[in-house]
């Protein structure tokens, strides 16, 4: 199942089914379709990937003249770059 038709499934309310494990009368574990815990998966990684731009933006931004650039460049690279 791609990624457009599992949000057409969900946009109509079709989703699929997630079972629940209860251990002890508590909620301990979740069993989902794999193509909806890949899903998951993608939006928390990019829930983190925002979070990270975003703690990049505070920081101010700093600029090096391209000739510094191009020396430090050099000097790691060594001369057969």
């Amino acid at each position: 199942m791609t990624t457009e038709t599992r949000k057409k499934q969900t946009k109509r309310g079709r989703r699929p089914p997630v079972q629940m494990i209860v251990t002890d009368g508590e909620p301990s574990a979740v069993i989902l379709d794999i193509a909806e815990y890949r899903d998951l998966l993608e939006r928390a990684e990019d829930a983190d990937g925002l979070r990270i731009l975003k703690q990049m933006r505070k920081r101010p931004l700093k600029f090096r003249k391209l000739d510094e650039s191009s020396v430090e460049q050099s000097s790691r690279t060594g001369p057969f770059y």
